[in-house]
């Protein structure tokens, strides 16, 4: 249990007639007791959840100037190249070192948020995890997302944590290879 002796109110939320916190302020508070991985983790998830966005985590953060944590938490937000998953982190690391850097990571395309953007080529990569990709829901709502952003001129390269870890240079191939026909 946290305590604390004065509470905002816009960081309270009611949950099956509970009060809670929201979830920005839940993370600002743990920020002042994890560790910076699991912080981190912590962070991930929440945006992988659609719990947070980062908006909403700078707001938090200014109205709650000094407190112990938010420097920790501040650095998570302002991170430009910050991953959603491990997947994304190693992909990430990946196309650095091939030379292949994408232009942004977890960036906007209309009202989407895509894992990576290359701008110029109009290229977006998706790392699919099974986890978050392994239901109905999730498979059409992807390929609604893909045909969206196909129809606004995007391309959509899809890879999977496994092509990630095991097949890290076919990967890295059909990347290149998408850049190419730009």
């Amino acid at each position: 249990m946290h305590c604390v002796r004065l509470l905002d109110p816009e960081d309270v939320r009611r949950h099956h007639d509970l009060p809670v916190t929201t979830p920005v302020r839940t993370l600002l508070d743990l920020a002042q007791v994890l560790s910076p991985r699991d912080l981190q983790r912590a962070y991930q998830e929440a945006q992988v959840l659609r719990l947070v966005r980062p908006s909403e985590l700078r707001h938090v953060l200014e109205r709650s100037p000094g407190r112990p944590g938010a420097p920790a938490l501040r650095a998570l937000v302002d991170d430009p190249v910050l991953t959603r998953s491990e997947a994304e982190a190693r992909l990430l690391t990946l196309l650095r070192a091939a030379d292949l850097p994408p232009t942004a990571v977890n960036a906007r395309v209309g009202r989407h948020e895509v894992d990576f953007l290359w701008n110029e080529q109009r290229l977006v990569v998706e790392v699919d995890g099974y986890a978050y990709h392994g239901h109905r829901a999730a498979f059409e709502r992807d390929r609604l997302r893909d045909a969206e952003l196909q129809a606004a001129g995007y391309r959509v390269v899809r890879v999977t944590w496994r092509q990630v870890e095991d097949g890290s240079e076919a990967v890295i191939a059909r990347v290149a290879q998408a850049l190419a026909r730009a």
